[in-house]
């Protein structure tokens, strides 16, 4: 049986800002923020000034701000990429609590840009320093940047079940093949980027070593993404020029910060975050007809899925290898091509927001956003996002409308 909060709000609508991927002209995140909004309230045809709520991770008084609204409702979670689907768990709750009616997700992150301008893409404020107690205590037991940690996961998923490193490499290939569906899509084709177009297993196992055992294309790219979603109570939802898609579940959890502390290296809190969202939504992994995982890694993915009950521990990456998650599949995943493949601007809960939306309000196929054969026929799908170190979740069980 459902929960309360079931169906008590939808995504109404999402956008992304007008040039994503590894852009010559360097843009700023407040820009692609501005940018997706603007084109957000377009698409649905609600007014800025009727936002009532404003979601983000740390930027939401700036944004409010250069939007000229005072909302009802700020929130400012930042505990990485799974954030966003956080913030929709917010808002589904403050809409139900009758606070708002309507809220704002938004964000913009210049990930590729800021190698140009100085810095690192500005996703959110309140970063620590390089040499914070806990980077000091993990670099000293060989985890230090992102790829270290996950290499760290994928060499204990190795030992403890017996994979291999090709059996994640399908990982990578079957979601480049989405990506060239997805003309937006950074690694869209060799026009688009040198290195884009279709790849080979054989070519994920031969790219260059970034951490042993992960070579590039086991890992996602950095490129620049602003996308927002609003969030919007049922009365709202019948009256704007866009499908909603309900929120059926929702739920979040942590594991541990510092990966130190992680009690084990191939499961993380997605299994708890999951399992909250199913509840709310009196559904189950058997329900799901598609899925929007955060494969920041391949292994991410592979892990993902099998907390996420969709496969059995040790074989999430059968989903790829037989040929489920492909297009054409049964079961398809990462329909936009990923953080592999598609765009990943340093958090990348949002692109997955977009696309479960696109994908469930059947406008995934539209010569922009989507070449023939990327739209599927699912009802259903599970979103699940991952920050940090493999930290944090959160997870979403999305519907289309009756």
């Amino acid at each position: 049986m459902p929960g309360t909060l079931y169906k008590s709000a939808a995504i109404v609508g999402a956008a992304e800002a007008n040039q994503i991927g590894f852009l010559k002209e360097p843009v700023t995140a407040l820009q692609l923020h501005i940018e997706a909004i603007k084109n957000l309230s377009d698409s649905t045809g609600l007014p800025i000034s009727r936002i009532e709520g404003v979601f983000s991770t740390g930027w939401s008084s700036e944004l409010c701000e250069h939007l000229g609204i005072r909302p009802k409702y700020i929130d400012t979670t930042a505990v990485g990429g799974c954030s966003f689907e956080m913030h929709v768990h917010h808002a589904m709750a403050a809409i139900h609590a009758g606070i708002i009616d309507t809220a704002l997700i938004s964000h913009g992150e210049n990930g590729h840009s800021a190698r140009a301008i100085g810095g690192r893409g500005a996703a959110n404020y309140g970063r620590g320093g390089v040499n914070s107690p806990g980077q000091e205590m993990t670099m000293a037991y060989g985890l230090g940047s992102a790829p270290s940690n996950y290499a760290h996961a994928m060499v204990r998923h190795m030992h403890r079940f017996g994979t291999t490193t090709e059996d994640f490499a399908h990982i990578a290939k079957v979601t480049r093949d989405w990506a060239t569906l997805n003309p937006r899509a950074a690694m869209y084709s060799k026009d688009v980027h040198p290195f884009g177009g279709p790849i080979t297993v054989e070519q994920v196992e031969e790219s260059r070593l970034i951490a042993w055992p992960l070579t590039i294309l086991h890992c996602c790219m950095v490129a620049d993404h602003g996308g927002a979603v609003l969030v919007a109570s049922p009365k709202v939802a019948a009256s704007l020029n866009t499908k909603p898609v309900w929120i059926a579940g929702a739920g979040e959890s942590m594991g541990h910060s510092n990966m130190l502390e992680m009690e084990d290296f191939t499961a993380t809190s997605a299994s708890v975050s999951a399992d909250a969202a199913y509840t709310m939504a009196g559904m189950g992994p058997s329900d799901m007809e598609m899925a929007l995982i955060y494969d920041s890694f391949t292994i991410t993915a592979a892990i993902t899925a099998e907390m996420l009950g969709l496969a059995p521990r040790g074989e999430g990456h059968l989903l790829w290898k037989d040929g489920r998650a492909a297009p054409g599949g049964s079961f398809p995943i990462n329909t936009n091509g990923g953080g592999l493949s598609f765009n990943h601007s340093g958090m990348y809960g949002m692109p997955l927001l977009i696309e479960a939306y696109r994908q469930l309000s059947g406008t995934a196929e539209d010569g922009i956003n989507g070449d023939k054969g990327k739209q599927t026929s699912a009802r259903t799908c599970v979103v699940n996002g991952t920050g940090g170190s493999l930290s944090t979740t959160g997870t979403l069980v999305l519907v289309a409308d009756d």
